[in-house]
């Protein structure tokens, strides 16, 4: 088969880093005898700087690279960020008429102008059109900005990322929300799939193992990874921890907050301002982010009344890791996961007294820990690890 896979944000493309979705899944394809061309921005939207195509190692994939420009911009969230996914998708559109016809695209929305204009193209040209949903857009950025204007420009374009979903022959999605959200708008009995967005098992090992932190201190620690954003509670777990030491409880416990974001140095003083125990480390090499996390003892997943966030990134990376989690994401279908495989405590959003009580439950029980742990490793080995789970997602490609 010849496929095409479009991916706007992938992970860096010098070869040296761990493989995001869509490249994992492209050499995952060619190794099964198929012709895959992955079709990705010039823009890496992670340094906000344009690749040029000698930083990228053909010889590390076995997937074909093709990069088409997009202006890019500054601003995570901006007027000239809508602008440039914009000119992107149109750009694909047109490269997309230019190769010899593929039997399936299979393209990650977001972004969205890409998944109309892939979506116009295979039902022009009778192209079989699968779709992988990332993250809810426009949904997920009114987290993201607190002007109006902009909040009300975003929205607008809803409509036109349900013509993305409605053009799809079939629908995969990094959880069964996004999936069924898509669900919602499309009206031709597509397939469908659910399939987190999981790790390297392998990889992931090696770096538990490589990276491993032998912390003497007395403490226990409780690690948070990813953005210090606006769809992020830090500072309910900050006020939990005052809690905690106030009411002078053991062992004590020290929290670790890996990642950056625009609301890092806010959470560093209020983290200051409360006199808590509490490092917060910016963004770290992968490696070194899963050594010291899995080094940990426990798990923070702390998410704001309202969020847009499903089955994330640092779930997997979570699930992986053997530790239990204290979570307060509203998301049902995150929550009913942590409840069945007994992988952690569910705590009310932006509830501090919850968050505590379950800070106090599981630092007092060591035995309670480990067996959360145990459960989050086994669940996270059979929903989490790419080379199985994403068998899945060939198989539909394959329409076996």
């Amino acid at each position: 088969m010849n496929i095409v896979i479009i991916a706007n944000f992938p992970n860096r493309l010098d070869g040296r880093r761990a493989k995001g979705r869509f490249m994992y899944l492209g050499e995952m394809l060619c190794k099964r005898g198929h012709q895959v061309e992955l079709i990705v921005s010039d823009f890496d939207h992670g340094n906000s700087i344009h690749r040029e195509p000698n930083t990228i190692n053909q010889d590390a994939y076995k997937t074909r690279i093709t990069l088409l420009h997009e202006p890019g911009y500054s601003k995570r969230i901006s007027f000239q960020r809508l602008r440039s996914h914009y000119v992107w998708g149109k750009n694909v559109g047109k490269y997309l008429n230019t190769i010899k016809k593929p039997d399936v695209v299979y393209c990650a929305i977001p972004s969205m102008t890409v998944g109309v204009e892939a979506g116009k193209y295979c039902t022009h040209n009778n192209v079989r059109y699968i779709i992988d949903v990332q993250d809810l857009w426009p949904e997920g950025f009114m987290f993201s900005t607190r002007s109006k204007l902009l909040q009300k420009l975003i929205l607008s374009t809803k409509c036109y990322i349900d013509k993305a979903y409605a053009a799809a022959d079939a629908i995969v999605g990094v959880s069964e929300t996004y999936v069924n959200r898509a669900l919602k708008v499309n009206h031709k009995n597509p397939e469908c799939l659910s399939v987190y967005l999981g790790n390297d098992g392998e990889l992931f090992d090696k770096a538990r193992e490589s990276e491993h932190v032998d912390f003497r201190d007395g403490f226990l620690r409780i690690a948070y990874i990813g953005s210090m954003g606006y769809s992020y509670d830090i500072p309910c777990f900050l006020k939990a921890l005052r809690k905690y030491k106030d009411a002078g409880c053991e062992p004590k416990i020290k929290f670790l907050c890996m990642g950056g974001g625009p609301l890092k140095d806010k959470f560093e003083n209020i983290s200051s301002e409360l006199e808590v125990d509490c490092e917060f480390t910016g963004n770290l090499p992968y490696e070194q982010m899963v050594g010291i996390m899995c080094s940990c003892d426990m798990l923070a997943n702390p998410i704001v009344h309202g969020a847009q966030q499903s089955i994330t990134n640092k779930i997997g990376d979570y699930a992986l890791s053997g530790l239990p989690v204290i979570n307060t994401q509203e998301n049902a279908e995150y929550r009913r996961l942590v409840e069945k495989y007994n992988v952690g405590i569910n705590c009310r959003c932006e509830n501090e007294e919850d968050v505590f009580e379950a800070l106090k439950k599981l630092a007092s029980d060591e035995l309670l820990r480990k067996e959360m742990g145990h459960n989050m490793r086994k669940f996270g080995l059979e929903f989490f690890d790419r080379q199985n789970s994403y068998m899945n997602i060939v198989n539909l490609i394959e329409n076996k």
